[in-house]
């Protein structure tokens, strides 16, 4: 019997504003999985620079997802139920590292990382999305677009910024201390042993 052909799946001819409207429903998606994380993240943050921005990022990222929110309404559309995996990947990154490094000046470079990740993500989709807001005609989305894409871009230089000036010093700190420590350690072990191979010198010369 000869095997059945697998039904080829019809391929659709979107165009520019369901284009727009996909994209904005992966933004509303990522930054409704972003909103739900970073309370969680910000947790464990020791800076408190850090956990300033990223209280900040998060109602920005609200007002992110209701000017989205209203996009759709006026193309008709909903942000729908389907989850951004890309989005996903990233924030796991970072819930990873928080289950895996302790509070301290690591954790807060890695998650200064973890963060900037997502947000080039986000900052590449919401550029994608305000071209397709402006060739569409939707004036009020690009607007808001925009300004999203702008906050964005402050945001992540304010995290270099951070990372160079503060995070880091305070890791390389924290690991010469470390060092410093063992040096002392060694030596005192050190002393230790010539302490009791001089005794011993002298306990061999009594019994002579």
């Amino acid at each position: 019997m000869a095997a059945k052909k697998a039904k080829r799946r019809t391929k659709e001819s979107p165009d520019a504003r369901d284009l727009l409207a996909l994209e904005l429903q992966e933004i509303h998606s990522a930054e409704s999985q972003l909103s739900r994380a970073l309370p969680r993240i910000t947790k464990d943050v020791e800076s408190q620079q850090l956990r300033q921005m990223l209280e900040q990022r998060l109602r920005e990222g609200e007002q992110v997802i209701a000017e989205v929110e209203s996009a759709l309404e006026e193309l008709e559309g909903s942000p729908g139920r389907k989850k951004n995996v890309a989005a996903e990947g990233l924030i796991s990154d970072a819930r990873e590292h928080v289950q895996e490094i302790e509070p301290g000046p690591a954790l807060d470079a890695v998650l200064i990382g973890a963060v900037q990740k997502t947000e080039h993500y986000c900052m590449a989709a919401w550029g994608t999305a305000r071209s397709l807001a402006q060739a569409t005609e939707q004036n009020s989305a690009a607007k808001a677009l925009e300004r999203a894409l702008k906050e964005g871009k402050k945001f992540d230089q304010q995290l270099t910024q951070l990372a160079e000036e503060e995070v880091t010093p305070a890791l390389l700190e924290l690991a010469q201390e470390g060092e410093s420590e063992e040096a002392d350690d060694d030596e005192a072990g050190s002393g230790s042993r010539r302490g009791r191979s001089a005794r011993g010198d002298r306990d061999k010369r009594t019994s002579a």
